[in-house]
């Protein structure tokens, strides 16, 4: 959290100015907003997508092979991101894995390129994501007493039904946890959105960290670091305000 600015004569005083750059250039404040945007599409995404393996893992798989198959979900995870992100750029890259087999099935007539974009990139940030998704939602969907569907299913409610409104409701606190942690992961990533990202996928971390290390400039990097803490957990603050969730009550 930094105050201090650099003026005309080379003297370092106390000032809002380098929070002021903020505002004042439109490229920060539309980047920040951009990649506010992109995490939270990241988050609804993974929760999407693990949401049915939490599901099946508590309620449709035979308990005795639940620990399996957590492990084998977490298994992933044990090396780092930078690994994981490497991995995917071998199966994505023109010269890749899957383009290799595409051309070899005929399905295309030469590799394409899928990396260096959006898609790619935000396919990336949600499979690093999702273990902090769906352990939360492992362990709210192993607290819910199965009777409770069972009972909605024999008064006839629908699934969708049964799925709104018991099964939603009672795994929220887990969503919710699931949802903060992913979003602020997110949306201080660097790696991912740097490696997988293209030249027009600027993300803000990647200002903060041209700031200190490119343009040496520390008071300015400082300020966007803390406007970066500032803003995200606003964002969280309206979030959980909208869903009228608790905090205190999804982190225990």
């Amino acid at each position: 959290m930094s105050l201090k600015y650099e003026n005309d004569m080379g003297e370092m005083v106390w000032s809002l100015q380098n929070y002021k750059e903020f505002f004042s250039e439109e490229i920060y404040w539309l980047t920040f907003l951009r990649v506010a945007l992109y995490a939270i599409l990241v988050t609804f995404l993974t929760f999407v997508v693990t949401f049915p393996i939490a599901f099946y893992i508590t309620k449709v798989v035979s308990p005795k092979y639940k620990g399996f198959l957590i492990i084998l979900l977490l298994m992933p995870f044990w090396v780092s991101e930078l690994v994981r992100v490497y991995g995917w750029m071998i199966l994505l890259r023109e010269s890749g894995v899957i383009n290799y087999f595409l051309v070899s099935l005929h399905i295309l007539d030469k590799p394409i390129e899928m990396l260096y974009n959006d898609v790619s990139m935000i396919m990336g940030l949600v499979y690093t994501s999702m273990l902090f998704m769906v352990v939360p939602l492992i362990s709210s969907l192993d607290g819910m007493d199965d009777s409770y569907i069972e009972a909605a299913h024999d008064l006839g409610a629908s699934k969708f039904i049964i799925f709104f409104k018991i099964v939603i409701p009672y795994t929220a606190p887990g969503i919710v946890s699931g949802s903060i942690v992913v979003f602020m992961l997110t949306l201080g990533n660097y790696l991912t959105p740097n490696l997988m990202g293209g030249k027009n996928s600027l993300w803000f971390t990647e200002q903060i960290y041209n700031q200190f290390i490119a343009s040496f400039n520390w008071n300015q990097g400082a300020a966007f670091g803390f406007l970066l803490l500032l803003l995200s957990s606003l964002i969280i603050w309206i979030g959980l305000k909208l869903t009228k969730q608790n905090l205190a009550k999804a982190l225990s």
